[in-house]
């Protein structure tokens, strides 16, 4: 039997401002609240007619080391964040109204978007949210990396992490799980910022990318340790792939229920597995009951 779980929305709108990483263009998101059966919609405020462009993973396009939406031409960059906020606090229903294609970065994690959509107060609404039951298992590999799920125990989503850059190193082997809920987004995932090691940092440099981000706004690793920084947990970086991964898993607009472990994935994998998911598993209302 499912246990009930009606919509969400916001109470009221609420602003986060900032500049893209990638661009350096400053940006604001304003979340606003948005009828039962919306999901979650990006509003190109900055472009005439103020295009929309629904947060599902049939519109995710390609792009390297970020989530990025593309509907009828119009694009979002870097939405993983702020799909993890909404995802993790079980927010449904909200239009993310926009002034540049990419998000802002702020501090590399999804705690400032968090932070804003508690302060704007979460309510129930009328309607039961969509769920996928998984009953077989899912597998998705490329090049030595997978991500599997697999039938869960109960109505619970638990999420695994395992992190692998050798044995050697700032950041080495990291493994980390838990049991998805608001609550343990918000304490054990929300805070975890996004990092990369210093080669590759110079390397997006010299391409003329993140000229405007420096190691303050994210955790760069050298053979040391973060630069200029400090981690906000021992094995901070598993936890923020696993942010990661519910921020790709919230474009599938349901809930899920089962068991996800995941090895070295990637945004593209993560996209993988979750059409597989929408592709197999029917969705049904989470207010009815599941044999």
């Amino acid at each position: 039997m499912l246990s009930f779980r009606s919509q969400q929305t916001i109470a009221r709108p609420v602003a986060v401002e900032g500049f893209g990483y990638w661009s350096g263009e400053d940006c604001r998101v304003e979340f606003r609240p948005a009828p039962p059966n919306t999901g979650v919609v990006f509003v190109r405020e900055d472009l005439r007619h103020r295009p929309r462009i629904p947060a599902r993973l049939e519109y995710r396009i390609e792009m390297p080391r970020r989530s990025c939406l593309e509907y009828r031409g119009v694009r979002v960059e870097m939405v993983e964040h702020v799909m993890a906020a909404l995802g993790g606090l079980q927010i449904d229903n909200c239009e993310v109204a926009v002034t540049a294609p990419e998000m802002p970065g702020c501090d590399g994690s999804a705690l400032p978007f968090v932070e804003a959509l508690l302060a704007a107060g979460i309510i129930k609404q009328s309607m039961p949210r969509p769920v996928r039951v998984l009953s077989a298992v899912v597998r998705v590999e490329e090049n030595g990396c997978w991500f599997e799920a697999r039938p869960g125990l109960g109505k619970e989503c638990f999420m695994r992490y395992l992190l692998d850059y050798g044995p050697e190193g700032p950041i080495g082997r990291q493994s980390f799980g838990l049991t998805l809920t608001p609550e343990t987004f918000r304490r054990e995932l929300a805070p975890c910022r996004t990092f990369m090691l210093k080669e590759e940092a110079e390397w997006l440099l010299s391409q003329g990318l993140g000229r405007r981000t420096t190691p303050r706004d994210l955790l760069v690793f050298d053979e040391h340790g973060p630069i200029d920084n400090e981690l906000r947990f021992p094995d901070e970086c598993v936890r923020h792939k696993l942010l990661d991964m519910v921020g790709d898993l919230a474009l599938c607009g349901c809930d899920l229920v089962g068991r996800f472990c995941a090895y070295r994935s990637g945004h593209r994998l993560n996209a993988q597995l979750g059409l597989q998911l929408i592709r197999q598993f029917p969705a049904v209302d989470s207010l009815r009951s599941c044999a």
